[in-house]
């Protein structure tokens, strides 16, 4: 018998990202986001694990939450889903969460796929324990914890393998669910909290880890990295810089003070911006002779763009261009990855594939490695 699949989208995931707000929690996040020109896009990606489930599974058996919470979604895959519950609008809540995660169980579901991100892992985690197993589409801003697959493609691709295995299912396995507070986030300040654990498909490959935090055995390498690539500046040039503790020390070396959660840029020697959008950051690019990115990999998780950057937009990327990319880590941070390459998530598929192939990584003080780059 074919697995049942329950699917949930909190619609609002991930709306701060592109305009620099790091996040939609909290009261007058979403209307700040909206104001600044923000778009919602995890109904995009839900729409796109589903394409890849139906593809795999043309008869899958899908039940989704009620309008902005799924039935839109399945629609704008070309399907025409059952609905369960009601949402007044698109503005929707935890407890609109709770209630489908619920209404799923009730009706006898074997999987929930859900698209959002940390805050939403945590609002399934709530309703459901680790009573049933789920699979997160990412869609959230940070996404530390790791329930999510490594794109919306890849959920598709393992809820497919979900719906079609025998009564044993697919290996399962304990994952964390990592949130941070975002308002602390916004003042620049990290505060991460282990939450729980939900059950998820055991597939290395095709799911993030949850992210983790660098050791101080690598500041000296860190160090090496920041001399190194500031000793190239050139004056003319605008540098886009992600944030991070790999990042920051170039800023620090130049006296400057580095926005560790937000995107900052450097034109030559001195501060260009600081916690730039994406809209600041396509302006100041723009009026520049030429432009870089700098970039840090995620670790564990091994993410390069699209997990707590997405101010560098696809429209950044091509912008800027991806001969002008510049990477930074250390040896142990890219020994230290499940799949030994770097991935990237931006959202479109084009970017992604531009990206794609192999990379110089910037590891320590003159010296580099090549590693290959996958739209995971």
């Amino acid at each position: 018998m074919k697995a049942r699949i329950g699917l949930v989208v909190n619609p609002v995931a991930g709306m701060g990202g592109r305009v620099g707000l790091k996040g939609t929690d909290g009261p007058g996040a979403l209307e700040q986001a909206r104001r600044l020109g923000a778009r919602a896009e995890a109904s995009e990606r839900a729409a796109e694990a589903l394409r890849t489930l139906v593809r795999l599974v043309p008869a899958v058996d899908v039940i989704t939450y009620a309008g902005a919470m799924g039935t839109e979604a399945a629609r704008a895959a070309g399907l025409d889903l059952p609905g369960v519950g009601s949402v007044d609008g698109e503005v929707t809540s935890r407890e609109d969460t709770h209630a489908a995660v619920r209404a799923f169980v009730d009706a006898g579901v074997d999987l929930i796929l859900f698209a959002g991100g940390d805050g939403t892992a945590r609002d399934v985690l709530d309703a459901v324990d680790d009573r049933l197993p789920v699979l997160g589409i990412p869609a959230g801003c940070k996404m530390h914890s790791a329930v999510f697959a490594t794109t919306p493609t890849a959920a598709g691709e393992l809820a497919a393998r979900f719906a079609t295995s025998d009564s044993a299912r697919l290996a399962l396995r304990l994952a964390e669910v990592m949130d941070i507070d975002e308002d602390a986030y916004r003042a620049d300040r990290l505060s991460a909290r282990l939450y729980g654990y939900l059950r998820v498909p055991a597939e290395r490959r095709l799911m993030q880890g949850a992210k983790s935090s660098r050791p101080a055995s690598e500041d000296a390498a860190v160090e090496a990295i920041a001399a190194d690539l500031i000793s190239e500046i050139d004056e003319a040039t605008v540098y886009v810089v992600g944030p991070g503790t790999t990042t920051r020390p170039i800023f620090e070396r130049l006296g400057l003070a580095k926005t560790l959660l937000g995107i900052d840029a450097l034109r030559g020697r001195r501060l260009a911006g600081c916690d730039l959008n994406e809209r600041g950051i396509l302006d100041l690019v723009a009026q520049a002779p030429s432009a870089k990115i700098i970039v840090s990999v995620i670790g564990t998780q091994g993410y390069i763009f699209g997990r707590g950057n997405q101010q560098l937009s696809p429209q950044v990327i091509r912008l800027v261009g991806r001969d002008n990319i510049i990477v930074l880590a250390t040896r142990e941070k890219l020994a230290g990855l499940p799949t030994r390459r770097l991935l990237v998530d931006t959202g479109d598929s084009e970017t992604n594939r531009l990206l794609s192939g192999y990379l110089s990584v910037r590891t320590g003080g003159r010296q580099s490695a090549v590693i290959r780059v996958a739209a995971s």
